[in-house]
């Protein structure tokens, strides 16, 4: 069981990029999935989450407006559309899931992917 996290880069201020998150091993129809991101000399922090049905979905209010996390059963994806870049969200980016969870991760996940790097130059 493997979640695979893509699409990170180098962006500027202001400008727009979506990360993808595979899942391998298994499918995620019954796991909440999420996003996490981690700053030079920071503690990884809760990003963004959406619950195993797809309904309901959790955002920091640090990213709200400007962050969406959407899923794709079919593709056994997740995606993290994320717009009007800040110099701030420079971090590496971490998907992550939770069987039958709410999304809101209030407890560490079940499993971690591996990290994308997302660099805003301003």
């Amino acid at each position: 069981v493997q979640l695979q996290a893509s699409g990170g880069g180098l962006v500027q201020a202001g400008g727009s990029l979506r990360l993808s998150c595979a899942a391998f091993g298994r499918a995620i129809g019954t796991y909440a999935m999420g996003w996490f991101r981690q700053a030079p000399g920071k503690d990884r922090e809760f990003v963004t989450g959406v619950d195993w049905s797809g309904i309901s979905t959790y955002t920091s209010e640090f990213m709200r407006g400007r962050f969406t996390i959407t899923r794709d059963n079919a593709k056994n994806t997740v995606y993290l559309q994320m717009n009007s870049l800040k110099p701030k969200d420079t971090a590496v980016y971490y998907c992550a899931s939770e069987f039958r969870g709410s999304g809101s991760f209030r407890s560490p996940p079940g499993l971690w992917g591996q990290g994308t790097q997302v660099t805003v130059s301003s």
